[in-house]
């Protein structure tokens, strides 16, 4: 786990290793590895770009390449059997995205707008700008460039609902296809995408409207959902799930609506430096996602909410954590609440939602 302060006190860390611990071996339904997610730096330009869907301007060759994906469960499972990997730069309109994706039959089926895209081989984008967990996008495209453009108003383990209503709009794509499509008698070699984004349809999940300020940090995944397939009468053919999903930030279980285990993307302005990217207020925020985890495991097991912490520390055989969080608590909800080290007061809530008094 990585921690943005220089200096931890060691027993605290040992404490909320020993949640995690419990939580991963439950039969709770959280991620079971540990919370180290990737991180880029998405710098800016002033370069314009065709869209071509082939990344070859300047621009794009000089920005760097996101890891190679890896199983959503991460290391729990092998690597991916084809390479996938994503470019990302942004600008006073708009952000951008270019990946690449190894694939040797290209292969799909679905042209109607907002078709669920994942039936077919897919490329998906997950943005949450303001990374509390709710209100945030999803996108996925297809080898036809058919979109699926949603918005979640949270995650769908605390009740949320996707909003197929909500259009991307003025959003600009296109696919480039090394192979040809739908034709099983030839090898492909893969198939890229580039999509522009604009920040005016990203507004209502952000912190402000119009393009992040220097050094701003947002929550964003990708995910290649990829189908095994046959041939057949010389037509692919999908084979019966489970299908392979395959993620740049593993998210420890195959479940792309854990937000808080996507990756950080640090937006920079003129900043060629490539410098390690920190999570602002990581601690703070995992102590507290893990007690939210812990809340809704006592109540799986007991029906109610514990009345206190300590009862739920006793239920998960641990000490109390000794950054001594506040529990307010009604028979449906709660809210718990956590001072940082400089006075900053952090919230997660029995929706999952976590947040800072600004």
């Amino acid at each position: 786990m990585k921690y943005n302060k220089t200096i931890i006190l060691f027993f605290v860390v040992v404490k909320l290793f020993s949640i995690e611990n419990v939580l991963k071996n439950s039969d709770l339904r959280v991620p079971k590895i540990d919370y180290d997610p990737e991180t880029y730096i998405c710098l800016s330009t002033s370069e314009k770009l065709n869209f071509d869907g082939k990344g070859s301007e300047t621009a794009w060759i000089n920005a760097q390449w996101t890891d190679l994906f890896v199983d959503i469960e991460g290391d729990l499972k092998p690597k991916p059997e084809f390479e996938t990997k994503v470019k990302m730069l942004w600008d006073n309109e708009y952000m951008y995205f270019y990946a690449e994706m190894v694939e040797p039959h290209l292969w799909a089926t679905l042209t109607e707008r907002d078709a669920v895209i994942y039936y077919d081989n897919d490329f998906e984008i997950f943005i949450d700008p303001d990374g509390d967990t709710h209100n945030y996008y999803e996108l996925e495209f297809n080898l036809f460039g058919t979109l699926w453009d949603l918005m979640l108003t949270k995650p769908y383990r605390d009740g949320g609902h996707a909003i197929d209503a909500w259009d991307v709009r003025d959003i600009k794509y296109a696919l480039n296809l090394d192979g040809t499509l739908n034709d099983p008698s030839d090898i492909d070699k893969g198939w890229s995408i580039e999509v522009a984004i604009p920040w005016k349809v990203l507004e209502e999940a952000a912190n402000h409207g119009g393009p992040p300020i220097n050094k701003e940090q947002w929550r964003i995944n990708f995910s290649r959902v990829q189908w095994d397939t046959e041939i057949i009468n010389g037509e692919y053919v999908k084979k019966k799930a489970p299908e392979h999903n395959w993620v740049w930030s593993p998210q420890g279980l195959i479940a792309m609506h854990f937000p808080e285990m996507w990756g950080i993307v640090e937006f920079r302005k003129n900043d060629v430096q490539i410098n390690e990217v920190v999570e602002s207020y990581a601690e703070e925020k995992w102590i507290l996602r893990q007690l939210y985890y812990g809340m809704k495991y006592y109540k799986d097991k007991n029906k109610i909410y514990p009345h206190n912490l300590e009862e739920l520390y006793s239920f998960l055989k641990i000490k109390d954590l000794d950054v001594n969080p506040d529990l307010q608590l009604t028979n449906t909800m709660f809210e718990i609440t956590l001072i940082s080290e400089d006075k900053v007061k952090w919230h997660v809530n029995n929706n999952g939602k976590i947040w800072m008094d600004k």
